[in-house]
């Protein structure tokens, strides 16, 4: 019996549903391509302790409606929130409400979004993001932070915001997932990664024609939610612990603090602290790389 709830009533930004040992999370603002406000945030928030408190579910699957699985975190469209205040679970930082510049920014991206990532990565029960169309700076932070990672033969993935002086999103996972040369390479140039090529650099699991994606992920996490529910949590576990000790968690306390440097500085010598960039002109200047 497959169980529906929209985790936000009001804009029911995110939908949740239950499909035997399956609970699937969906992103629900294709009209934004799935841009992530902090409504949005928040209510996956609430979707995966939802999945984590069900004995039942044994895999999560995360997905976005429409043609595309998150073009990243919302810069403008009129749905974003970024000067409303939200339960603040990642951490115990203060609100970012009624602060001033990098006061605000750090409090703000500490909890809604490296926080909020590196919290979900570390759900008890394994994750596949089923990634579709675009998946473009926050949007990777997402699908990063799922363990697998399907996605169809339509999907591109890209982190453009060297355009904005800073170096890569905040959940910086790049040379972990891709290898020090190849994150370089996708840093410098913001240019899209097509499926295939992510699959071929081990970014991606499994790369399947757009009409069956859901098919491929479906029988995955089936398969998957036939193994013992403490068993896949620990080996979870472990893997995430070598990952950390490899340096993932050190090295984005790393760069954490450079991409605040560079939001800092752009709020100095700009207009804002996005380096005068916006939704529009981030895909203009990709589109004319192409």
């Amino acid at each position: 019996m497959s169980e529906t709830s929209g985790v936000d009533p009001q804009a029911e930004v995110v939908r949740y549903e239950t499909r035997g040992p399956v609970a699937v999370v969906t992103m629900n603002r294709p009209e934004y391509r799935n841009a992530q406000n902090s409504a949005m945030t928040y209510a996956l928030d609430d979707a995966f302790y939802r999945a984590a408190a069900d004995d039942e579910v044994k895999v999560v699957v995360l997905a976005g409606a429409g043609k595309h699985f998150s073009a990243g975190h919302d810069i403008g469209t009129p749905g974003r929130d970024i000067d409303s205040s939200f339960d603040r679970r990642a951490g115990l930082w203060w609100d970012h409400v009624g602060k001033a510049g990098a006061d605000s920014r750090f409090a703000r991206e500490s909890e809604v979004y490296l926080g909020m990532c590196r919290r979900w990565r570390e759900l008890p029960k394994p994750m596949i993001a089923m990634v579709q169309g675009a998946c473009i700076a926050g949007g990777l932070m997402l699908a990063w932070s799922c363990d697998l990672i399907v996605a169809a033969d339509d999907a591109f993935f890209a982190d453009p915001v060297v355009r904005m002086g800073i170096p890569g999103v905040e959940y910086f996972a790049h040379p972990w997932v891709l290898g020090p040369r190849f994150a370089k390479e996708f840093l410098f140039t913001g240019d899209r990664m097509p499926a295939a090529r992510a699959a071929e650099l081990g970014m991606v699991n499994r790369v399947v024609a757009r009409d069956e994606l859901e098919a491929e992920v479906m029988g995955l996490a089936e398969r998957i939610a036939q193994m013992p529910r403490l068993g896949l949590a620990l080996t979870k576990k472990a893997v995430n612990q070598a990952e950390d000790l490899m340096g993932l968690r050190a090295g984005m306390d790393s760069v954490f603090g450079l991409h605040h440097v560079a939001h800092a500085h752009n709020a100095e010598v700009g207009s804002d602290s996005l380096g005068g960039q916006d939704a529009r002109s981030m895909r203009d200047a990709a589109r004319r790389a192409e």
